[in-house]
């Protein structure tokens, strides 16, 4: 379902969270409009999801709009975007040599080039 900016502006008065609604804010005017849609939605909708699914992903930046836990493990160098991480998920990501952004700083710095999203 395609969504327009009004709407995900109309979606984003109901988040209370200011970092979320920054975040969102961001996406919409860089014109990622896929990202906007999945953070403005119930929260219920979120992906939260373990390093073992991480890592059977074959791209090496993924984008998760939601939190990464820590169940299993990660053998490969990623690059990872998400919302939020556990500290086990972190510790992990780090010790495996993983970079770690949150989605927002992503956005600000740089275009999302190659990104799967989740």
């Amino acid at each position: 379902m395609e969504i327009s900016k009004t709407q995900i502006s109309k979606r984003i008065l109901k988040k209370r969270n200011p970092e979320l609604v920054e975040t969102i804010e961001l996406a919409k005017e860089k014109g990622l409009l896929e990202i906007a849609k999945k953070l403005s939605g119930p929260k219920s909708n979120y992906a939260n999801v373990n390093l073992e699914d991480l890592d059977k992903i074959k791209e090496d930046k993924i984008l998760v709009a939601g939190k990464v836990l820590g169940n299993g493990e990660i053998k490969s160098k990623k690059k990872i975007i998400a919302l939020g991480f556990s500290e086990s998920a972190k510790e992990k990501l780090k010790k495996a040599g993983c970079e770690i952004k949150s989605i927002k700083d992503e956005i600000k710095n740089n275009k999302l080039e190659g990104v799967k999203v989740i």
